[in-house]
């Protein structure tokens, strides 16, 4: 884990609340795989951001959800031997189990084979169409089907796609385009410059010059439909042809809102976050704000892309039986154990290389050695001197702190909040409470029992089971308790 900055409390600005909304959204993830470490860590993700922006007194949406139409699905849904819409049900559910089991508390998900997203799609969709966004023509090219998207001859590696391992195919057929071109200089100006009326953000750094050095190279228009392709939202204009899967799906962040009758979460005013992988970037940060602008509705403002997990120095995949798949790690970790090991592996910028020994260890470190070792040993000799806690101190959130869970640096955070925590363990061994009796044993007790209720407090957003669980143990009758995060056997 990487070293927190070091501050003393005296010079820890907090932070004040905000009452303002705050929409964070993960992709809408495509059913031809069941959820793995992945999805999980993108979710998890958002859902830390939600909970902290809560915690501030934002008002928050939160949403996720599956992607359902394509060549893919009909691809997949064939290989089980069932109608594509039966298959998206079976996937989808996998999602929608797994996300509360770890916790997490979306508003809402969002499925694309909803009748409703449909209809919302097919009005944007002619609305563009109407105003001369979008032509015909006839197009050949590279087209991966794992991808759902074409590819150039640069992109392929030994002939083949390297995001699926297989060569694409070629593709030629007569389909309508978006006049993505025509938005390329208003997309520059509006990433690299914050006084434009469009401006947003593309996280992190890197990700923003790739944005940018594809912007300024060969840009061409979309292809916004498919002739082949039944499984997907008819045109609405021509019913020869269905929508391009990328493109429909893009719209899942407006549609949801309005199934919901929360549109006034898509304004100018509220910060609006997409949180992505990286392989998904140029869709999220230069497509969906083109046709954003076209429509003349708000952009989001901040659209951030994590990279991938490797497992043991490995590609995570099927073919290699290297998946790792959250139930496992609950089954192995409990909730918040999982939670912490996802948090603490997030791959912000470069890839993050994980595997089963070292979330063991982890785990066996930081949870059931230090904080959850930490609770009980106070908790017991809390409950020898028969000390009682009312809870009378507030906290805050200093701004190092806020500055990076807003960043998604969420490993520097709780580096942050482990370093509080090895302070106490440190005075609190120090101070040799064991050897102590009467009033100066209680208010050595009293001084690790706040400390504990701030690590909680701090700790609401990524482990809230656990933040809970120590308040509610230090507050009243402190009495010694079942261990937080009982060790587990390498």
């Amino acid at each position: 884990m990487k070293e927190a900055r070091k501050s003393s409390r005296d010079d820890v600005k907090y932070c004040h609340t905000m009452n303002q909304k705050y929409y964070v959204t993960t992709p809408i993830y495509y059913v031809n795989d069941i959820p793995h470490i992945g999805h999980t860590c993108t979710t998890l993700a958002a859902d830390a951001l939600a909970r902290f922006a809560k915690q501030q007194g934002k008002e928050v949406f939160f949403l996720t959800g599956t992607d359902e139409h394509g060549a893919k699905v009909v691809e997949a849904a064939s290989k089980e031997g069932v109608p594509p819409q039966e298959f998206c049900d079976q996937v989808s559910q996998r999602f929608r189990d797994i996300w509360p089991r770890l916790n997490i508390q979306n508003d809402y998900f969002i499925r694309t084979t909803n009748p409703k997203h449909k209809e919302i799609f097919s009005r944007l969709i002619n609305q563009l169409y109407d105003q001369g966004e979008i032509y015909k023509k006839k197009y050949g090219g590279w087209y991966c089907v794992g991808c759902e998207k074409y590819i150039t001859e640069k992109d392929l590696v030994d002939g083949k796609c390297p995001d699926h391992n297989r060569p694409p195919i070629w593709q030629e057929e007569e389909n309508y385009f978006f006049k993505l071109t025509k938005y390329v200089p208003i997309l520059i100006e509006a990433i690299q410059n914050p006084h434009s009326p469009y401006y947003y953000q593309v996280e992190p750094e890197a990700k923003r010059n790739e944005v940018l050095s594809r912007l300024k190279d060969d840009v061409i228009d979309i292809s916004i439909s498919r002739a082949n392709v039944p499984w997907g939202i008819p045109i609405p204009w021509d019913k020869e042809q269905t929508t391009y899967v990328w493109i429909e799906a893009l719209c899942n962040y407006y549609s949801a809102l309005e199934i919901n009758n929360r549109l006034d979460f898509w304004a100018k005013d509220v910060e609006i976050d997409h949180l992505v992988g990286k392989e998904i970037l140029w869709f999220h940060a230069a497509v969906w704000p083109a046709m954003l602008i076209a429509l003349n509705l708000p952009l989001p403002k901040r659209i951030f892309a994590h990279n991938f997990y490797m497992v043991d120095g490995q590609k995570m995949s099927k073919s290699l039986g290297n998946v790792i798949a959250p139930e496992e790690m609950i089954k192995r970790y409990g909730v918040d154990g999982t939670r912490y090991l996802i948090y603490t592996s997030f791959p912000h910028t470069n890839d993050s290389d994980v595997g089963w020994s070292r979330f063991t260890e982890k785990y066996n470190s930081d949870l059931a050695n230090g904080l959850g070792n930490l609770v009980s040993r106070v908790a017991r000799l809390c409950e020898k001197a028969q000390l009682e806690r009312k809870p009378e101190v507030q906290f805050g959130c200093p701004n190092e702190f806020t500055h990076t869970v807003n960043n998604l640096k969420f490993d520097q955070a709780l580096a942050y909040i482990w370093e509080k925590i090895t302070q106490v363990d440190k005075t609190f061994n120090e101070q040799e409470p064991w050897k102590q009796s009467g009033e100066a044993l209680k208010k050595t007790l009293r001084t690790s029992v706040t400390s504990l209720h701030e690590i909680a407090y701090l700790l609401t957003s990524f482990l809230p089971q656990t933040a809970e669980q120590i308040k509610e143990q230090f507050t009243g009758e402190i009495q010694a308790r079942t261990p937080l995060f009982p060790k587990i056997d390498a």
